[in-house]
């Protein structure tokens, strides 16, 4: 009895497995309708990022540019200047410098 009841459960199993097999697309029921929906909804969504994305870009670019027309007024280079050591020698009347 016991093992008549395996069998029978055995059965019923496989009937239930190749019945799934035998038709997967009868599982699955596809609206083409609502599909189009959803891949409409992906495109908008798809070009909503990439306007605001080239939105931002743009706002940054601005900025760069705005940046780099900023001048900024920088003090004269310090340039020391270097003054001849003149030495200055009176030989009878005359005053000769000799400066390096």
């Amino acid at each position: 009895m016991r093992r008549s009841s395996m069998i029978f459960a055995l059965a019923v199993l496989a009937g239930a497995a190749s019945a799934g097999f035998a038709s997967p697309a009868s599982a699955q029921v596809i609206n083409p309708a609502a599909r189009n929906n959803v891949i409409i909804q992906q495109n908008d969504l798809q070009a909503l990022q990439n306007q605001v994305q080239r939105q931002q870009f743009q706002q940054q670019q601005q900025q760069y540019r705005a940046q780099d027309r900023v001048i900024v007024q920088q003090p004269p280079p310090v340039v020391p200047q270097v003054r001849p050591s003149c030495q200055t020698q009176i030989i009878g009347n005359t005053a000769v410098s000799t400066c390096r």
